[in-house]
């Protein structure tokens, strides 16, 4: 059993990579960023709420996203027995801080941070076409800018936390889906 944090700025891969290592470890995938574009589909209290600040690129107050977590682990037993990928969680350092409590408690840690890393111009390319392809309201420039520009000032630092903590490991996330997953399986079977 493995808990692993994908970790990576908008546009990196992280969910199409969340799926491999999903289907090769046999893990749980917690993937907030779905999480809660449900919510705010089936416009639930939390989504409406969640949506007012997903609209503008900004992200959910830190409380929200931890009953959130705290609520999908506890309510997923086959968790406590393969483990989990986090795709888009945490993406603060104290968030981070929290989820090792959280993890704590239910006698989990998280195992390895693997950091997608992929040069801005490609990213915001990446994101444009996924807007084109999927009609994802929030990929548009405008908004991919601001997601960026929140990535860098409050998700970023996570890199160096992780790094204290050696657990991050860098993956280049350029090149075919196939290549990066090798790099991937590579620092998990380690």
């Amino acid at each position: 059993m493995s808990n692993i944090i994908i970790f990576g700025a908008p546009g990196s891969g992280k969910g199409t990579q969340s799926e491999l290592i999903i289907e090769k470890y046999n893990l749980r995938h917690i993937s907030t960023g779905e999480v809660l574009r449900d919510h705010i589909a089936r416009k639930t209290e939390l989504g409406i709420v969640a949506d007012s600040y997903c609209s503008r690129g900004q992200l959910i107050p830190d409380d929200l996203m931890i009953e959130i977590l705290a609520h999908t682990i506890d309510n997923d037993p086959l968790i406590a027995t393969r483990g989990l990928i986090l795709d888009g969680f945490p993406r603060t350092i104290p968030q981070a801080r929290e989820l090792n409590q959280l993890f704590a408690v239910r006698g989990m840690k998280v195992d390895y941070v693997i950091g997608l890393e992929v040069p801005e111009d490609e990213l915001i390319q990446r994101l444009l076409k996924r807007g084109q392809e999927s009609g994802r309201a929030d990929d548009n420039l405008e908004t991919i800018n601001k997601r960026l520009e929140v990535y860098h000032n409050q998700t970023l630092p996570l890199r160096d936390y992780y790094i204290k903590e050696g657990k991050y490991n860098a993956i280049q996330a350029t090149g075919s889906v196939n290549e990066i997953f090798d790099r991937i399986v590579d620092v998990i079977d380690a």
